[in-house]
């Protein structure tokens, strides 16, 4: 066989399946040589899934991100499809198992174990994919578009998707966040994913005496991602652009820890009375500035207001006597038909106006997608007796001459929910959110940060009122301004800009994902094209042997 169809890029001996046509085997060297192998590059992948976690808050460690990356792509480079897709698998599991152990708090942890290997089958696909790009020329690029289509098909598959650990979301405090503004959560986490990929690619090569080009490549895409994001900077922008309002946000917490605080309902919407009802007061002794808006959290009205005189009574009072209009997270429960998790816009003159219903609804939470086959693995199913149903229209209350768009807490993690919102209107973004159910784990800062990013991509002051915590004030910038202690009744009290100025990714919208994703396609089609020459290469040369 000619040295030009037995090496491929880097100068590497070319696997079966990365150009050799279909049948052609190692030695039997080469083979004990990569078995004895991957117990190491199994646990090092794993090991790369950990690291890429641990940059997520509530620790600051943002830059452990690119290092991970660069671990995994290390144990993917060259590799088998197969091989990637267990390594990627590993890598997941080393991800997203203590990323996500929260959601099995108050359920136990078979719906932990589950969700976290089902997510953790998209890294394995996108290890593939890694494996299948790293022999091509300038591969980190193509390797990083490959990791933003696995996020993007992540979000949208199965059941609406489920985007919680995106690479972007944990990069609030990073260099790259900037970025952010220009191209969305996609541009973002192909920053970070294109620095990580370079570096592995510059230490493959500084030890091989790399041709020059290869070595440019290589410290370009390590150095292109980090200057973008200080390059991108001017573009956030926290200014006022139609002056500025005084808003508050309230935590009004809940008397028990758990799912148990569904059935506190009466306690928990009392609470945020209560707190509101002491904010008036505060304002009338002129402790704090008066507020022109307030913000409730979500499920600080389980009493549905439209049914339960006595809770529109008290709901009512409260608003009233704060006499500023006061968005309440409500659940509504129509006669038939699915619940509804809406937001209702409270005047205290006019009393409930206009409502938004929360688009995206969680599946496994709000609402049991195969009720009857996951009741076989957990009773816990039953908590949720009828489903809610999604709303359809973006949410933007004219509250007190400002426009507050309404995104609930789920539904920040998606971003065409967002991006709708402000797109229709919304000077200012509100994400009211109920964490209780979750007690003091990472699930609320891991949001919290997930806000601060949506806070930059669309340059907008986000409002995050929480039931039991960390309720917070964003600025346009990312940076938190005000924020609450967790199970703590409290207030927020700030003066904010109102931003009606569009960022690039808010304009843009999905075009740069589409882009990230031509890339990755394209890099796809490099391969299949090198396969079908190789395999034209190898029946040429059969055919002169014979």
């Amino acid at each position: 066989m000619s040295s030009s169809v037995t090496r491929e890029a880097g100068n590497e001996p070319a696997q079966p399946d990365a150009g050799a046509p279909t049948g052609a085997v190692a030695s039997p060297a080469v083979t004990a040589g990569r078995r004895r192998g991957l117990p190491v590059r199994a646990a090092l992948a794993a090991l790369a899934g950990v690291l890429l976690y641990l940059s997520f808050p509530p620790r600051p460690l943002w830059w452990l991100a690119p290092l991970a990356l660069a671990l995994l792509a290390g144990c993917l480079h060259g590799r088998r499809a197969r091989a990637g897709f267990g390594l990627g698998f590993l890598a997941g599991l080393g991800y997203l198992l203590p990323l996500l152990v929260w959601t099995g708090e108050e359920v136990g942890p078979v719906p932990w174990l589950a969700l976290a290997a089902v997510e953790a089958l998209f890294i394995a696909l996108t290890g593939l994919g890694i494996a299948l790009v790293s022999r091509l020329p300038a591969w980190p690029l193509f390797a990083a578009a490959v990791w933003v289509a696995g996020e993007g098909l992540r979000a949208r598959a199965p059941f609406g998707g489920f985007p919680w650990g995106k690479l972007a979301f944990g990069q609030a405090d990073g260099v790259f966040t900037p970025l952010a503004a220009l191209g969305g959560t996609p541009l973002l986490s192909f920053a970070v994913a294109l620095c990580g990929f370079g570096l592995c690619a510059a230490l493959r090569t500084a030890g091989r005496h790399p041709r020059r080009a290869a070595a440019a490549v290589a410290a370009l895409t390590v150095v292109a991602p980090i200057g973008a994001g200080l390059a991108a900077r001017p573009v956030v922008s926290g200014a006022a652009e139609d002056g500025t309002v005084v808003a508050a946000v309230i935590q009004g917490n809940v008397p028990r820890l758990g799912l148990d605080f569904n059935s506190q309902r009466r306690q928990v919407l009392d609470n945020h009375v209560k707190r509101t009802v002491e904010l008036a007061e505060d304002v009338k002794a002129g402790r704090v500035p008066e507020p022109d808006f307030v913000v409730w959290p979500e499920n600080s009205s389980d009493l549905d207001p439209y049914s339960e005189p006595d809770a529109y009574a008290v709901i009512d009072k409260a608003v009233k006597t704060i006499g500023v209009p006061v968005a309440i997270g409500a659940v509504v429960a129509p006669e038939t038909g699915p619940l509804r998790n809406t937001m209702i816009l409270w005047d205290p003159v006019k009393g409930p106006t206009a409502t938004y219903d929360k688009r995206k609804i969680q599946p496994f939470g709000e609402r049991i997608p195969m009720r009857s086959f996951v009741r076989l693995f957990s009773s816990d199913v039953d908590r949720v007796r009828r489903d809610f149903g999604p709303g359809k229209d973006p949410g933007v209350f004219d509250m007190a001459g400002s426009g507050v768009g309404m995104v609930t807490c789920f539904e920040a993690a998606f971003d065409d929910a967002v991006r709708s919102t402000v797109r229709d209107g919304a000077q200012v973004i509100a994400v009211p959110s109920n964490n209780a159910t979750f007690g003091r784990t990472q699930m609320t800062y891991q949001q919290l940060a997930m806000d601060r990013v949506r806070a930059v991509e669309h340059s907008r002051t986000v409002l995050v009122p929480v039931t039991s915590g960390v309720s917070a004030v964003i600025r346009p910038d990312g940076t938190v301004a005000q924020q609450t202690k967790m199970f703590t009744a409290d207030a927020l009290v700030a003066e904010i800009p109102l931003r009606s100025g569009r960022t690039p990714a808010t304009v843009l919208g999905p075009l740069p994902e589409y882009a990230l994703l031509a890339v990755a396609a394209g890099g796809f089609a490099l391969v299949l094209a090198r396969r079908m020459r190789a395999r034209r290469t190898w029946s040429g040369a059969g055919a002169a042997t014979s």
